[in-house]
């Protein structure tokens, strides 16, 4: 049996042993798991290997990729300008971004693109490239002068490949700097997280190598019989779920382990953590953390609120959102639908993260073996949630 190491506070015992059977029954090779609870670590925990070929241990600040989990960054960084009142969620996107308004965009307010209602979750353009991403400008310039796939806020789609890049642009048009800097200005740096949209040359040392589904996993993880209409869209090119993914991104799981995949900005899709600084971050937002907090009160009331709910345009199953972060309702939310108020972020490498004010919990899981489902949430973070709610209520 798998070591676990780390720490875990009197009753909550559960979280370790479902942490430890991961390892000994559902595949995991390495992983981290923090809760905060009333912005203090009631768990921190990590075990397994970081790298399988070299047998090189996981430890408590071994980082990997988080995949979609990073779209909470470049939200978070967003809604930070948002608390500070330097972007109003009822203001035009074109407010802040003047080009965003051309072909009957001028409408759209920072809060319904917040909402994945803005109807833009096509890049529109060749697939984007490794260069487009470290350029910046020619995904934003795409987005900018992008027709609406659907009237904005009349419905809701999975803005999976766009939302990094059309939050971080508002978020550099309005702090002067690259959604990078603002990050580490703003809250990864006085808060001391390893959390990355760009992960800096001396932290490559420390990231896991991803082990990666095969085929078969990746086919039964297809074959969940809730996806079946989203299976047939994203396998026929004329429909918008092909378009936004198949046709809008030429990388793979096989970029998963190429370190430049992380040396551009990709707030959408190529983000890396510690579970440790995942669980920080998002205590952070609900309540003080070594006397630093994020959002208000009633910031946090908007932000897990949901503002769409129902049956996605692009994955075609129920998805459920507050702004820019997922709340409970539908597939993707491996956390247990029948507490309101929760709000978070998953990714298809696994990892999970969320907060939930009403029980000061916060909650973030990083592992190193990526999921056979889209957007993460197998057996593996939903026993792990379960196990923590069986300690707290």
């Amino acid at each position: 049996m798998t070591h676990v190491h780390g720490t875990t506070a009197p009753g909550f015992e559960p979280v370790e042993a479902a942490f430890e059977r991961n390892f000994a029954g559902s595949g995991e090779v390495g992983a981290g798991l923090t809760v905060y609870r009333h912005g203090s670590p009631v768990v921190d925990l990590w075990g397994g290997e970081a790298d399988p070929a070299t047998h090189r241990p996981w430890n408590r600040e071994t980082l990997a990729p988080i995949a979609s989990t990073c779209k909470t960054f470049a939200s978070g960084a967003l809604l930070r300008l948002v608390e500070r009142g330097q972007v109003d969620l009822e203001a035009p996107v074109a407010r802040y971004w003047p080009e965003f308004a051309q072909n009957g965009k001028a409408g759209i307010t920072v809060r319904t693109l917040l909402a994945h209602r803005a109807g833009l979750p096509s890049l529109h353009m060749r697939p984007l490239t490794w260069e487009d991403l470290r350029d910046w400008t020619p995904i934003t310039d795409t987005l900018a002068a992008a027709a609406p796939e659907w009237p904005p806020g009349t419905r809701h789609g999975y803005h999976g490949v766009s939302i990094g890049h059309l939050a971080g642009e508002i978020v550099r048009r309005v702090s002067g700097t690259t959604l990078s800097e603002f990050l580490h200005s703003e809250i990864t740096g006085p808060l001391g997280l390893d959390c990355y949209v760009r992960v800096p040359d001396a932290a490559l040392p420390r990231m896991a190598t991803m082990v990666l589904p095969d085929e078969q996993a990746v086919q039964l993880g297809m074959q969940v019989p809730e996806m079946a209409d989203f299976v047939r869209a994203l396998n026929d090119p004329d429909t918008l779920s092909f378009r936004a993914f198949y046709g809008s991104v030429t990388q793979e799981w096989a970029d998963a382990n190429n370190p430049r995949t992380y040396q551009v900005e990709s707030p959408s899709m190529d983000g890396v953590a510690s579970a440790h600084s995942l669980a920080r971050y998002f205590a952070a937002m609900i309540g003080e953390v070594d006397g630093i907090r994020l959002f208000s009160p009633g910031l946090i009331d908007q932000i897990r609120t949901p503002h769409s709910d129902g049956i996605d345009e692009l994955l075609k199953v129920r998805t459920a959102w507050g702004l820019g972060f997922l709340v409970p309702g539908g597939p993707f939310w491996p956390a247990p639908e029948h507490l309101t108020g929760l709000f978070g972020g998953s990714g298809a490498t696994g990892s999970f993260a969320f907060a939930d004010p009403e029980r000061g919990l916060a909650f973030g899981y990083v592992p190193n073996r990526g999921s056979e489902l889209l957007e993460g949430g197998d057996f593996r973070v939903k026993s792990l949630v379960e196990a923590v709610y069986k300690a707290v209520l």
